[in-house]
């Protein structure tokens, strides 16, 4: 399998090329030139299929002969060896629970899986490789949890100040090792700009190995295609369910897409938005056009110019009505999230993150005018992440998971800088 860049400008590269670069020279994004379409033994089969086989046989196509079968194999066990739960709410909605992870966050998996083929490929690497990343929130816990000590990597994390909770914030602060956080006084846009333009800096890389863990890497963003399958493991309904995903970057959305192209049967899929609503506008218009992302509740979606969009174009030809026919979208405001936590709350007995309210709103919008379909959204993040907002919600206190508790008890080390690429130039050269 060998990717090209949507810019269309670089050489095509295999797996593991477009791993380490992370992005394209020419700017653009990674895509495999061809779709793998799922072997029917695996779709007949895919219920009494442990979860690392079908990793295994979801994953095995793209990679190639990069990484060989046996090691392959033991990075997808690695990387979704915990639960993934698929939990009635009411009778025509479930929730696909994707917090059972070390960092309570979807990110997980698609951190996990890069972090390993990362320390596979590393082994013959003399320079050591630094892991650029941009967060929203969860990615940046999840990179640095998935990379504490790898051998041969350092991380570096960019996040907006004061726009994430404070146990995200904890959890890629405190770890030290090989993993450092900047604080950067700007939005995700910011952070996300900043990195891309250190890609494509050529004094900075002919001194640094530098790649990416956001899911414009190909590492980041094909392996989310497992909580579909997850998913459709559990769905007991004889028709394929409507699938809502909270949309920030459109790295899960596209990758579920990439799955149902595949053969993966899903009936429609809902990309939920916040006010940051590109692709609602998208969809409505037929024009992308970007804004600044503007700060919400639902903070890991706040992102004003989605990377993964232009994957979403390449999967469907750059046909906007078939995008159009096979997506709808919903902008969910502050307001009804919060108010859609307490009814679920009070309704259902369920709680809900501020992301996964924005997705069950979404679906419950689309359900209701389409009748006599049922369907199920994806919860990406523990309400705990974001207590703050859950709490006051719902007139409870939460219970502080395990993997939180010892946190709270850490200071975050960062280093704060501003919105500006040279800073984090000065900052990579030096270091």
């Amino acid at each position: 399998m060998l990717y090209y860049s949507t810019n269309h400008k670089s050489e095509k590269v295999n797996f593991r090329e477009a791993t380490i670069q992370g992005q394209a020279p020419d700017k653009g994004l990674y895509f495999p030139e061809r779709i793998a379409m799922l072997p029917t033994k695996l779709l007949t089969e895919l219920k009494s299929t442990p979860k690392a086989d079908i990793a295994f046989e979801v994953i095995k196509p793209y990679v190639g002969d990069t990484i060989p079968a046996n090691e392959l194999h033991e990075i997808c066990t690695h990387t979704v060896n915990f639960e993934f739960p698929l939990v009635q709410v009411n009778d025509t909605i479930s929730s696909l629970e994707l917090f059972h992870g070390p960092t309570l966050a979807f990110k997980d998996v698609g951190a996990r899986f890069m972090s390993r083929c990362l320390g596979y490929f590393s082994r013959d690497n003399k320079k050591k490789i630094t892991v650029l990343v941009a967060t929203s929130g969860d990615t940046g816990s999840a990179v640095a949890n998935g990379f504490l000590g790898v051998d041969g990597v350092e991380v570096i994390i960019l996040y907006p100040s004061g726009k994430v909770s404070k146990i995200q914030e904890l959890q890629l602060t405190t770890l030290g090792q090989n993993i450092k956080a900047l604080e950067v006084q700007g939005t995700f846009d910011d952070c996300q700009k900043m990195v891309k333009q250190a890609f494509t800096d050529s004094e900075l890389n002919a001194k640094l190995f530098l790649t990416s863990a956001n899911s414009i890497n190909v590492a980041r963003w094909l392996p989310q295609q497992f909580y579909y399958f997850y998913a459709l493991q559990q769905w007991a309904d004889d028709e394929p369910p409507v699938v809502c995903v909270p949309s920030g970057n459109f790295g899960n959305i596209c990758a579920g897409l990439l799955a149902a192209v595949s053969g993966l049967p899903i009936k429609h899929f809902i990309a939920a938005c916040n006010s940051n609503d590109v692709f609602t506008r998208y969809l409505e218009s037929g024009k992308f056009e970007t804004r600044e992302a503007v700060a919400t509740i639902s903070n890991a979606m706040d992102v004003g110019l989605p990377s993964n969009f232009v994957r979403i174009l390449e999967l469907f030809g750059h046909d906007y009505s078939r995008i159009k026919n096979f997506i709808s979208s919903y902008r969910i405001s502050d307001e009804e999230t919060v108010n859609t936590i307490q009814q679920v709350f009070k309704n259902y007995g369920y709680t809900l993150d501020p992301h996964g309210a924005v997705g069950f709103a979404a679906l419950e919008k689309y359900l209701q005018q389409n009748a006599g379909q049922k369907g199920l959204f994806l919860e990406t993040a523990h309400p705990l992440k974001f207590s703050d907002v859950v709490e006051k919600a719902i007139g409870e206190r939460l219970e502080i998971p395990a993997q939180l508790q010892h946190l709270l008890q850490l200071k975050k080390q960062s280093l704060v800088i501003k919105p500006e690429y040279e800073g984090l130039k000065d900052f990579l050269m030096s270091a």
